[in-house]
């Protein structure tokens, strides 16, 4: 099967993952993995696509647990000898009225957006094929989130030399904060959601260098994206967008063209680039 190729969405089940499976099942040349931390969803979603006339295949994944991660990835490396689409789609945010606890939270929020993508990432990235893409889902609230950061934070975060490891060990300080009562106090703005997003298109900007340095001429592209305001569990019922129409940039970037050079290692949200 090394022969054919293959994309894999990371919280497939609903919302903009569903519509992200359903648009690549249309446009990618090639198996389309509708992944989910709950088999019993999963298998709902793909056969709500199969009634559409799609064909997307299911894999259990929860982005949380390294075992389900390394076991996505050893099936991968067997049956397809690596992968060419990864989107890494999946997160979570509390609702505004939610009453837990802010350190909660943040801990809760962190583990999944940033810890889990970064777990998936540090597996999966070495599987990517050349002229393979690689999509990490943000959001347009990562750069209203660092411009309510402490310019000591804003510039850490806006740095081309930050590494993962010191990357990491901000988020968790944050966490820490937040735990502590005094997050603000320490410069950081009053959005767990806002901060894990921060982390993931910092995070991007790191794997796009490190790829640029590893892998060069190998014709891999990874930036991070924002689908916009959508109307999902997420987001609500008042948001602008259907999930279809979230789906369009995250989709673009999974598809850029061979021989394409960007954008590259950026924000992108409606097909641009948002500046960092």
């Amino acid at each position: 099967m090394s022969g054919v190729r293959v994309a894999v969405v990371t919280g497939g089940n609903k919302g903009v993952g569903l519509a992200i499976v359903r648009s690549l099942c249309k446009q990618f040349q090639g198996d389309v993995y509708l992944t989910a931390r709950n088999p019993k969803l999963g298998e709902e979603a793909v056969k709500t696509l199969n009634n559409e006339g799609l064909s997307p295949l299911f894999h259990q994944l929860d982005i949380n647990d390294r075992d389900s991660i390394r076991t996505l990835r050893d099936f991968l490396k067997e049956k397809y000898g690596g992968l060419d689409v990864l989107i890494n789609n999946a997160g979570i945010r509390f609702k505004v009225a939610d009453q837990t606890p802010f350190g909660t939270q943040a801990e809760v929020t962190m583990k999944t957006n940033y810890n889990g993508t970064r777990d998936v990432s540090n597996e999966l990235l070495p599987l990517i094929k050349p002229n393979g893409r690689v999509v990490n889902v943000s959001s347009m609230v990562s750069p209203s989130a660092l411009a309510k950061c402490s310019p000591e934070l804003q510039e850490r975060f806006r740095s081309d030399s930050i590494t993962e490891d010191e990357l990491t060990k901000l988020m968790e300080k944050f966490v820490e904060d937040a735990k502590n009562g005094v997050h603000q106090k320490s410069g950081w703005p009053n959005t767990a959601y806002g901060v894990s997003k921060i982390g993931v298109t910092v995070l991007s900007r790191i794997q796009a260098r490190q790829l640029k340095e590893t892998r060069k001429g190998e014709g891999i592209i990874l930036n991070a994206c924002c689908p916009g305001w959508v109307r999902t569990d997420m987001a609500g019922p008042n948001a602008t967008k259907s999930p279809d129409e979230g789906a369009v940039t995250p989709v673009y970037l999974a598809l850029l063209p061979t021989g394409a050079d960007s954008p590259y290692g950026e924000l992108v949200s409606e097909k641009k680039v948002v500046p960092w």
